[in-house]
């Protein structure tokens, strides 16, 4: 179960999505516009936000400026009717981890935001903000990396396999358990796509990224 909040000016589809969403077990939260949407977040926890781009008062793109400045912002997918593409890259620029547009199927949403979640865990309770192993620091709030040469700019799914494999520091990750517990995807032999994000992260975190190669069955993570 997950806290998502719903934020449109268009009541029917609101009362849409708390239904559809409610009875997948989510608590719901609504709001009409980007002001009234940011007053709750500042007294209520989420874990996923769906939000409207052309709203009265605050627009989508304004929610997602202000969102990039609190130390601690739920993950957001976009919801538009708006078909200029470059209004769609503006909201990812800005932090969005996905845009859907309307109208939009049900069952792909759903999908999607369960993915999301899944992507996007809230740090268990009692974990502390950040991760710092071989000289990378993750704030895991703010999902930022950063190195002694500076701030690291990591996709979602990068940031996310790095922390897996940092919380996992000096345990050997398979191949198998990091498809599975950061793709959300059975093991596939054939698949390369840890191999390629683990190359990306290398190339990122140079000069001494602290990822090693365990020949035949994954990756471990070293303290320096």
């Amino acid at each position: 179960m997950a806290k998502v909040m719903v934020v449109d000016d268009e009541p029917r589809i609101r009362t849409y999505l708390h239904r559809a969403l409610s009875g997948q077990g989510h608590v719901v939260h609504e709001a009409a516009d980007g002001e009234a949407a940011l007053e709750h977040l500042a007294q209520h926890h989420v874990d996923l936000v769906l939000l409207d781009l052309a709203m009265p008062r605050l627009g989508g793109l304004g929610v997602l400026s202000l969102l990039r400045q609190r130390e601690d912002s739920p993950p957001v997918i976009v919801l538009s009717a708006v078909t200029d593409i470059s209004a769609r890259v503006q909201a990812l620029d800005r932090g969005a981890v996905d845009v859907v547009g309307k109208p939009f199927s049900t069952a792909e949403l759903t999908a999607r935001i369960r993915r999301h979640l899944h992507q996007h865990p809230a740090p268990p309770r009692g974990e502390n903000r950040y991760l710092e192993v071989g000289g990378v620091q993750l704030d895991l709030h703010r999902r930022r990396a950063t190195t002694a040469a500076g701030s690291v700019s990591l996709t979602e799914r990068e940031f996310a396999l790095l922390a897996h494999l940092m919380r996992r520091c000096g345990d050997v990750c398979t191949r198998e358990e990091l498809l599975h517990d950061v793709w959300g995807l059975d093991f596939d032999p054939g698949s390369n796509v840890v191999d390629v994000c683990v190359r990306r992260l290398r190339h990122k975190l140079r000069p001494d990224p602290p990822i090693e190669t365990v020949r035949g069955v994954g990756y471990c993570v070293y303290d320096r």
